[in-house]
């Protein structure tokens, strides 16, 4: 079994790609739920949805989120009344949010809706969020404290972001699903996606044990840059590593997670920092991480799946 830790459009994309390539028992993806927050009187997950649409072959494949062919009538009669469309619902996609809310306002838990409403979608890869608490993401920028959806949507990542915090964090707990499959004894290696490492993989490290249960890992840890060629593939990460003093660099997500994994995915435009990652005490591996279709993103796949095959094999020697 592989665990895959997600967030965002490039997330999910290596999440499809490994859902090619494995049985579909054999993906657990943990999800990051810091981008969650109410819009309209509803609970909106954004990333757990992008996934579980992704995974379900749904979702839209140009903007990377939202379901395919989708009508917003919703958006456009709110409009006509002056109400706020500035984070924009499509009307297939409101079933969703509608639906989430209802069931958390019976006191159902997050992790049990995300698996009914994968099982309805028929998703075969159990899908996780990180938590069952919430855990908002906050940006603290020049123009002060924005809630990340004011900061990613409404204001397009403008502001100068001046750090990032993860309101709840402390008091909130590892979903079930998440840790069952940190400790699974099928487990055979965890992989970090190409997801912005400060707005969806922050999230997921900053919950109280998270970090330990990966420090004391037997299995290997392989993560995927979303940074190719000094800029982020899609979103503002590379933006982000600026405004925080850094390059934005494969080296930089290397030195960001650290001893929490042991192999860094890079593309081959990056080649020449393989040494830089080696020095950091990680494999390099090089490999095209722009997936632009199908075959980019299961050959992603494969080699992901084949270096923690071989990290195994030498731990295990």
């Amino acid at each position: 079994m592989i665990l895959a830790c997600a967030g965002g459009v490039g997330g999910a994309r290596l999440a499809l790609g490994l859902s090619e390539v494995l049985p579909a028992e054999a993906l657990v993806v943990a999800v990051n739920t810091g981008d969650d927050f109410e819009h309209l009187g509803m609970h909106v997950s954004p990333d757990l949805d992008t996934v579980m649409y992704t995974l379900a072959g749904i979702n839209d494949p140009v903007q990377g989120w939202g379901i395919f062919g989708e009508t917003w009538n919703f958006m456009n009669a709110l409009e006509a009344l002056g109400g706020e469309t500035w984070f924009r619902l499509g009307d297939r996609d409101l079933a969703t949010h509608v639906e989430r809310t209802a069931r958390l306002r019976r006191r159902e838990s997050l992790s049990a809706i995300t698996t009914g409403l994968c099982e309805r979608l028929s998703v075969r890869q159990r899908v996780v969020p990180m938590s069952d608490d919430p855990v908002p993401t906050i940006v603290h920028t020049t123009e002060g404290e924005l809630a990340f959806q004011e900061y990613f949507v409404r204001r397009r990542a403008e502001p100068r972001l001046m750090r990032v915090e993860y309101r709840g964090a402390a008091k909130a707990a590892i979903a079930p699903g998440l840790l069952a499959a940190l400790n699974h004894p099928s487990l055979e290696a965890i992989v970090i996606c190409p997801s912005n490492p400060y707005l969806s993989i922050g999230p997921m490290l900053a919950l109280p044990g998270m970090r330990e249960a990966l420090m004391r890992r037997r299995v290997p840890a392989i993560a995927v840059t979303p940074i190719v060629g000094g800029e982020a593939v899609k979103g503002p990460a590379a933006k982000i590593m600026r405004e925080l003093g850094e390059e934005p660099s494969p080296l930089t997500v290397a030195r960001f997670y650290g001893a929490l994994i042991d192999a860094l995915v890079i593309d081959h435009v990056d080649a020449h920092l393989a040494p830089s990652v080696r020095a950091l005490g990680l494999r390099p591996l090089e490999a095209q991480t722009i997936m632009r279709d199908r075959d980019s993103r299961t050959a992603l796949a494969r080699a992901v799946v084949q270096l923690a095959g071989a990290d195994g094999e030498r731990a295990t020697a």
